[in-house]
């Protein structure tokens, strides 16, 4: 069974590099774990050519690091003492960031013939309900949307009852006594009760993710992905309820508009995925520097995960990385990122 993860603690990192694309005629860097098991990564894409020729090489601590031939059920068995918080009432919130291309989908959503951390993590949290139903009875329900050109649009229901594109805000929650708890009204929820259910909702929502081809890749995804779990828990023994909710995000890929190409609506969408991504990098600044103000407000998605970002919550990023010289400097700032995400310390 996994431990639950401890309440008070740094926001956790978890660094995977992506295998050399068989098409690639780009050199793999040496963007390589240390030691197999290791927590460190060295890497001569963040250093000069001077230092490269010299053989120089950097390293960076991660929590955990997971080389190009790792498994999805390798990564999931990290991630899993994280899941079950959210069984036990706390706001979780795991992303995967990166550049276009550098793996995020896989991680998250996976191939049916290897599923990613969003089905592994509902089936542990069936099969952990199943376990426990003497004493717990818990209800799930899951949603799914997309932030699209900074515009809250549902995956699930497209549109309202007059056949336009429904408008979703992020809204303070009435129910929540925490002032910084949100939520989003109109949001369709969908109770699931096996991967079945589950496989369904995701099946449905990923036919409505708005994606298109750049010059960095063939089926690049153009927003953030937002599947979220929302638990109920209600104890046999004891009476009462709690509620936990888990926020699963892949994020759309950070990129160099001249790396790109992109041009007309492509050129809009790549700068408000960069915008949003942006503000989260000044959230996470804010948070490791302790500040009175954290600037959530700045973009939707941000302001969508205030109440899974601080406070009580648990955090995990993978940061997912190419292993290919040409993608030196995006992979260089994806750690760099991901480094000063590990320093946010919560609860």
């Amino acid at each position: 069974m996994p431990q639950v993860q401890e309440l008070k603690g740094n926001i956790r990192v978890f660094c995977r590099v992506r295998p050399v694309a068989f098409s690639s005629s780009t050199p793999p860097s040496s963007l390589t774990p240390s030691t197999p098991s290791s927590c460190s990564l060295l890497t001569g894409a963040q250093i000069s050519e001077s230092e490269k020729q010299s053989g120089k090489k950097n390293a960076i601590h991660f929590d955990k690091i997971f080389s190009s031939d790792s498994s999805q059920e390798e990564v999931f068995e990290e991630t899993a003492p994280l899941v079950v918080s959210v069984m036990d009432g706390y706001n979780i919130c795991i992303f995967a960031y990166g550049q276009t291309g550098s793996g995020k989908t896989h991680t998250m959503e996976g191939r049916s013939e290897a599923r990613g951390v969003n089905y592994r993590a509902l089936d542990m949290l069936f099969r952990l309900a199943l376990e426990r139903r003497t004493t717990m009875k818990y209800e799930f329900k899951v949603s799914l949307m997309e932030i699209y050109n900074e515009q809250l649009k549902d995956l699930l229901e497209l549109h309202d009852s007059k056949g336009e594109m429904k408008r979703l805000d992020v809204k303070p929650d009435p129910s929540s006594s925490s002032t910084s708890s949100t939520y989003v009204p109109d949001l369709k929820l969908v109770t699931v009760q096996d991967l079945e259910d589950v496989q369904r909702v995701i099946a449905l929502g990923m036919k409505n993710r708005s994606t298109s081809s750049t010059q960095m890749n063939e089926q690049s995804s153009r927003s953030h992905c937002v599947f979220s779990v929302y638990v109920t828990c209600h104890d046999l023994l004891k009476g009462g309820n709690f509620f936990g909710k888990m926020h699963l995000i892949d994020l759309a890929g950070s990129e160099r508009l001249s790396r790109t190409g992109a041009t007309g609506e492509r050129l809009t969408e790549a700068k408000n995925i960069n915008k949003s991504l942006s503000a989260l990098g000044n959230c996470v600044s804010a948070l490791v520097a302790k500040s009175k103000h954290i600037p959530f407000r700045d973009s939707k998605l941000t302001h969508l995960l205030q109440d899974s970002l601080a406070g009580d919550a648990k955090v995990l990023m993978f940061v997912c990385s190419s292993p290919c010289d040409s993608d030196a400097p995006e992979t260089s700032c994806s750690l760099q990122f991901a480094t000063r995400a590990r320093g946010v310390e919560l609860g």
